[in-house]
């Protein structure tokens, strides 16, 4: 039986809008309502298929039950801010979607939604009409059925009857006695939904309810229906569903067109929407792009006879991290509607005879290694990498897309060429997955759909180069790009080229300790709660800790009250248990993160620990490392230093470590022009006994540890933009005495406070914030209904331009340190960069030259209106050098 779905416009927009919180697209523009609004039309096209479909919107004119009652809905907020902003382009979607949408001055979508449904049901249709709008129930009919989308539940004429007590043509009558608050429908106060149904149901009708209303036993409600005998004739008017409303399409008028999927494409690309990007069919398709699988040498002749000034190379290998892998393929294109693809070491049953690699690597060399030939890629530092193990120095390189779909949108979490493709071009390109299945190494993947795969990464490449540099022109992105990033991408593959040296013996001799050490917090805890428990397990912990001991519970997550680090560091004020489960925890992940895991990522040719920096996931430009990520080693403490005494230096060098003093304070200072923080850098003082003297009203003489260790949180929390509830956490304090603290600050630093103001002011105004290398981090959080989301918004403006200069500070000081080695021809080695920290492998012969040049290159990487200051420490090992 054909069906006709009818859409409550309004009653949608709002649950979704309410629904999905703080949704935005990259430049800050609200789009939650728009987001659940669209999946929901795809949901219902492709899950149910309807032949007939339609959404009803109200319109802001008044309407017949305004006339009839002033006070209708008129107790309504307006429509919020966010949600107005996007009802335009829920309307244009629907549009792009070709489906019809209707509204009528002067009717509400309510009786649009009852004619249609009247209609379509004696034409013999199946109807839904979806919304949560318990009003509706009074169209249910035989046919006529309602639809919550989001709670997947159907209401027919049985469920109205059950949950009401009546059938779905009398539901206004309830109405018409217990009233309706949300649409200041009066009714008879004092009469709820219960005695409503009762009444109803010992009467028989509303109107013979009316003429016997003397009748009632209930005295209370006899009272309430006598005094109120208008309201609630009225109350029934403006609850009944008119389903004579004048409509201007017939039924046969709204069956679905085809989407326009390139509009819908722009619309999904506009608001960041990656995960319906990914539903539209194939629309700017690669389809015409010639794939060429090169098999001999003439075809390998032809390939490299279409490079000229530039290209885009991709490697396809057998692993995801470059040092392992083993190269498979190579596939290059030189204009966007062809490409090539060199098979080198495919293996399966059938498999076509392959090049030589060392025949066709001979052949490449000369065009990789020519500078003077601008290579492109996406993440071309694994492609690097990849061709160095196979003895080819790539040079020239010119162009990485992915650092540009970065920079352009910092915000975004995965940068990877699919999502780029689909972003920025709308190209549906073959997935990794999509040719390797589960668990086949990329060399057991046909020839001929590996040259499909991986031609198109190179053509696709290549027009993503095309897209994406004029944006980055466009957005005054175009100098840090090539100025800092791309040159940064040599030095990063040298750094994981080279690795780091692990003690194993020593990490071994580590692992026996921590086990002896977790065995004795192990039996003090059990001590401590009086029996043995699973000390991982959330929901004994909770057990021991809010039931058997009766500590105060904080936080309630679904799975009961919570016992996360935040709890447990609160909880710890007031027991000693919390503080052993603090400290089994911390030991227990340092021993399974870095202690035992270590030495089993040692690369066996290498005989080191070759880590991955990441350029493109922080949003504030710093660089992160994963495989492992050797960041989150603790600085400070006992076992901290013990797992960097286990990084050890080769034969005959020494490791230096060189670290910019707090380098995010005198950007501050350098941003907000702030007297008081100027004048102390500018003397190398102590920034922190400085402000102790300020907050506790001392001498710099008269300053003890604990005061300067408190000045300290303070002068780094101003940099995060610290609420004084997060200050009193961090402090032991009362949100009182934070406030006091941050607001005595800023009667000392009023340059800072000033700074901080006009950054969110800024940011409020244009929606996003810069570093002083015009790198740029949108705050879309400051547009948020939300207060919360709104002040990390403000912490994120604060922070970011401070945060994000100290970064590019430090990446500059690498670039200038690299030429710096490769030009005096110095066998030194730039191993690790740790948030302010660089580490270095120094042959003995050269560490005073290289102290001396690693101090100039970092202290005068930039001028700023405060000495930038760098401490630099040598030893055998990172804990003596550290």
């Amino acid at each position: 039986m054909p069906t006709l779905y009818l859409i409550d416009g309004n009653s949608y927009m709002y649950r979704a809008f309410y629904a999905i919180r703080d949704l935005s697209a990259s430049d800050g523009f609200p789009t939650n309502a728009i987001y659940g609004f669209t999946n929901m039309i795809l949901k219902i096209l492709r899950e149910k298929n309807p032949e007939y479909f339609a959404v009803v919107f109200d319109t802001p004119e008044p309407t017949k039950r305004h006339e009839a009652y002033e006070a209708y809905k008129a107790h309504r907020p307006g429509m919020p801010e966010g949600l107005k902003q996007q009802v335009p382009f829920i309307k244009k979607i629907i549009n792009a979607f070709n489906l019809v949408a209707i509204e009528k001055p002067g009717y509400e979508a309510d009786d649009i939604l009852g004619a249609l449904a009247k209609e379509a049901e004696a034409e013999g249709l199946d109807v839904y009409i979806v919304t949560a709008d318990k009003d509706m129930c009074q169209v249910v009919g035989p046919k006529i059925k309602l639809y919550d989308t989001m709670k997947e539940k159907i209401t027919e004429e049985k469920d109205v009857l059950e949950r009401f007590g009546v059938e779905p043509s009398r539901f206004p009558e309830i109405i018409a006695l217990m009233g309706d608050t949300s649409d200041n429908i009066p009714g008879a106060p004092g009469i709820g939904e219960k005695t409503a149904v009762k009444l109803l149901q010992e009467f028989g009708s509303l109107d013979d309810l009316l003429e016997n209303f003397s009748n009632i036993k209930n005295s209370k409600a006899r009272k309430a229906v006598s005094e109120n005998l208008e309201n609630i004739k009225l109350s029934r008017e403006l609850a009944t569903i008119h389903f004579d409303a004048p409509i201007e399409v017939s039924v046969k008028d709204l069956k679905p067109g085809e989407p326009d999927w390139m509009r819908l494409l722009e619309y999904f690309r506009k608001f960041d929407f990656s995960s319906l990007v990914k539903l539209v069919p194939e629309t700017t398709s690669s389809d015409k792009t010639e794939y060429i699988a090169v098999l001999d040498k003439e075809a390998l002749e032809e390939a490299l006879s279409s490079i000229k000034d530039e290209l885009t190379v991709d490697t396809e290998t057998t692993s995801a991290s470059p040092m392992p892998a083993e190269l498979v393929g190579i596939s290059l294109s030189t204009e966007p509607e062809k490409a090539y693809y060199i098979p080198l070491a495919h293996s399966y049953l059938g498999v076509p005879e392959q090049l030589a690699k060392g025949y066709v690597l001979g052949r490449f060399k000369g065009i990789l290694e020519n500078p003077g030939i601008k290579k492109f890629g996406h993440n071309i530092k694994y492609d690097l990498i990849v061709l160095r193990n196979e003895g080819m120095d790539l040079q020239g390189l010119s162009f990485d897309t992915m650092l540009a779909s970065y920079l352009l949108n910092p915000n975004k979490t995965n940068h990877n060429l699919t999502d780029a493709a689909l972003d920025y071009l709308g190209i549906k390109k073959l997935s990794f997955n999509d040719v390797t299945g589960k668990g086949k190494n990329f060399s057991e993947v046909s020839v001929e759909d590996a040259a499909r795969y991986s031609g198109e990464d190179a053509a696709v490449t290549l027009k993503l180069k095309k897209h994406l540099e004029p944006e980055l022109d466009k957005e005054g992105l175009s100098k840090l790009f090539r100025e800092i990033e791309m040159p940064l991408i040599e030095i990063l593959a040298d750094m994981e080229t080279a690795g780091v040296k692990i003690d194993v013996r020593m990490m071994d001799k580590l692992s026996q300790k921590l086990t002896r050490e977790l065995a004795s917090i192990e039996k003090r805890i059990y001590f401590i709660a009086g029996e043995e428990f699973n000390i991982n397990s959330p929901k004994q912990l909770q057990e021991i800790l809010f039931e058997k001991l009766g500590l105060r519970t904080i936080r309630k997550t679904k799975t009961g009250y919570s016992t996360d680090a935040d709890v447990l560091e609160q909880l710890a004020l007031e027991h000693e248990l919390p503080r052993e489960i603090i400290e089994y925890r911390v030991l227990s992940k340092l021993q399974n993160t870095y202690v035992d895991a270590l030495p089993k990522m040692i690369n066996p040719k290498t005989g080191r620990l070759h880590t991955s920096f990441n350029q493109t996931i922080a949003a504030t430009g710093r660089l992160s490392s994963s495989e492992p990520n050797l960041q989150n080693i603790p600085i400070r403490g006992e076992w901290g230093a013990r797992i960097r005494a286990a990084f050890i230096a080769e034969e005959g060098c020494l490791l230096l470590s060189s670290d910019y003093s707090q380098i995010e304070l005198r950007v501050l200072a350098h941003l907000s022009g702030d007297k008081g923080f100027i004048e102390v850098f500018q003397h190398d003082g102590d920034i922190h006994t400085r402000t102790a003297t300020e907050l506790f009203g001392v001498s710099p003489e008269g300053v003890n540890a604990e005061m300067r260790r408190r000045a300290k949180t303070v002068n780094f929390g101003i940099v995060y933009g610290i609420s004084p509830f997060g200050l009193s956490r961090q402090l032991a304090l009362s949100p009182e005495e934070a406030r006091a603290y941050i607001d005595t600050y800023f009667v000392k630093h009023g340059g800072v406070k000033e700074y901080m103001e006009k950054m969110i002011a800024e940011a409020t105004e244009t929606g996003f914030v810069s570093t002083m290398f015009n790198r740029k981090r949108p705050i879309p959080e400051l547009k948020s209904a939300n207060k919360n989301t709104r002040q990390l918004g403000e912490r994120l403006a604060i922070n970011t331009p401070v945060q994000g200069s100290a970064a590019d500070i430090i990446k500059l000081s690498m670039l200038n340190i690299g030429r710096r080695l490769k030009k005096e021809k110095l066998k030194t080695r730039m191993l690790l960069q740790v948030h302010d920290e660089l580490l270095f492998e120094v042959p003995e012969e050269e560490k005073d030259v290289v102290v001396s040049l690693v101090k100039e290159e970092m202290e005068s990487a930039v001028k700023l209106d405060v000495p930038l200051k760098v401490d630099i420490g040598i030893g055998r090992n990172w804990a003596e050098a550290h």
